[in-house]
């Protein structure tokens, strides 16, 4: 009998442990998020104007925001304007007792909001913004997460244009630094501080590409700032960007310097080829011009002086050198040939002179005696006769022994004498000038503003 009872009362209390988990089993946990929000965000519950208190509820500390974000993508970075924009993930990660509630046994890991208004909210804004919007599409790209410690973590999706101020003396080999800033509006440090959460606050999408430049590396800091009416927290992200150099070399530095090697084809053409050469130095001039402009046009009128500015300004000196090179010429030409004209009149003058001694000599000779003797020329002529100094002279040319070749004479023969017109020896000397000197400020160029470069990076 006695094991009769036993056995009913086990079988009974199975029964009841079987309801209980069948009950357990039917529980809606949606329906338990519903009456925990009601419970703690309730009319006359919680009011979402007054900040939480401080560590473990201490009313006179400040409110403690962790912040952390992910860069998704940065779209542009604007030279001219001095901006750049990007889209990223902000979340920020609070404490607010009054959000404490039962997670059932670990059965509620948290509760899910997507109206911000709902709760208390840190008054951050972006300091350096210029334009800014969230992302609503399909639903709003915004969710509040409170987990049962009263811990909250709000995450929202938004693009950001940012102001970027440049320095350009570098350009195009220039590293720029553009930072985000973000800080408290109304809240002072005594009320409400912002920190970076530990571990890699700052997250950037793998395979980030940009145009023209690179991201090399971030870094975060502290950038508090104090006005008369208190000191507001703030937080701010460094980015450093390096410009790719290979689009300028192409698009830029390539062209000028073929445009500067095709002025220097005048030297080669002929004096007489005028339209030739005016031609090639003025459309060369034009060109260097355009491609100077063109290059200003994408940039801000700064102050000071770029690199791309003196890359420019000495290969369009170089082209308009050519082009003055040639008037010199043309004026050398001319004036040569106004002296060689004017030295065939004085031999002609001098020709005509002594034909018209020798007439009157003769004529004197013919005026004479009859009976009178001629005198007879002599075979041998005078010393001071000049026509016997011309044949001198000629001989000793024609009979000189002939020398061993020397190089450096051989080398400096290629130079015009100063027999030969002065235009023909400042072409040829512009040959060799023009591509020295061009390629000494090449050589200048690059290694002042390689080395500058490296110098100046102060991230």
């Amino acid at each position: 009998m006695g094991s009769g009872h036993f056995f009913w009362a086990i079988f009974y209390f199975a029964s009841l442990c079987s309801a209980s988990l069948a009950n357990n089993a039917k529980i809606n946990f949606r329906e338990k998020e519903k009456k925990v929000l009601d419970q703690i965000l309730g009319a006359g519950k919680y009011d979402a104007r007054i900040r939480p208190s401080g560590i473990n509820g201490t009313a006179n500390l400040a409110t403690i925001v962790k912040v952390n974000m992910y860069l998704r993508s940065i779209s542009k970075i604007d030279d001219y304007k001095m901006e750049y924009s990007v889209q990223l993930t902000f979340r920020e990660q609070w404490t607010d007792e009054r959000l404490k509630f039962d997670d059932i046994q670990g059965r509620l890991k948290y509760l899910t909001l997507t109206e911000a208004n709902r709760v208390w909210m840190p008054d951050l804004f972006f300091s350096n913004e210029k334009e800014g919007h969230f992302h609503n599409i399909i639903m709003p790209n915004v969710y509040i997460r409170i987990f049962p410690n009263g811990s909250v973590l709000y995450s929202i999706r938004i693009s950001l244009t940012l102001a970027c101020p440049m320095n350009l003396k570098l350009y195009p080999l220039d590293r720029q630094i553009c930072s985000l800033r973000m800080a408290s509006y109304g809240w002072t440090t005594n009320d409400l501080v912002f920190l970076w959460k530990e571990g890699d606050p700052v997250q950037v999408v793998k395979n980030l590409h940009l145009p023209r430049f690179t991201l090399e590396k971030f870094l975060t800091d502290y950038c508090n700032s104090k006005t008369n009416t208190g000191e507001y927290s703030c937080l701010k992200v460094d980015l450093l960007f390096k410009r790719e150099f290979s689009y300028y070399l192409i698009q830029i530095y390539i062209p000028c310097c073929m445009l500067v090697i095709v002025s220097w084809v005048s030297f080669w053409l002929d004096q007489g080829a005028v339209p030739a050469r005016v031609s090639l130095g003025v459309t060369t001039l034009l060109t260097m011009a355009t491609q100077t402009s063109g290059i200003n046009a994408s940039l801000p009128p700064v102050s000071y002086t770029k690199a791309i500015d003196v890359w420019t300004g000495v290969c369009l000196t170089f082209v308009f050198g050519a082009l003055l090179e040639f008037a010199l010429v043309n004026y050398a030409s001319r004036s040569g040939l106004n002296k060689a004209n004017m030295h065939k009149e004085n031999m002609k003058k001098k020709r005509r002179d002594l034909e018209q001694a020798s007439l009157d000599a003769a004529s004197d000779l013919l005026d004479t005696d009859s009976n009178a003797t001629f005198a007879m020329k002599p075979l041998v002529r005078h010393p001071g006769d000049p026509l016997a100094l011309e044949k001198r002279l000629q001989c000793e040319v024609h009979m000189q022994a002939p020398k061993r070749p020397n190089c450096c004479k051989t080398w400096l023969s290629k130079f015009p004498t100063r027999q030969c017109s002065r235009s023909k020896r400042i072409d040829v000397i512009s040959r060799i000038t023009f591509p020295l000197v061009f390629a000494l400020f090449n050589l200048v160029y690059w290694s002042t503003y390689l080395f500058r470069e490296e110098e100046d990076e102060t991230f």
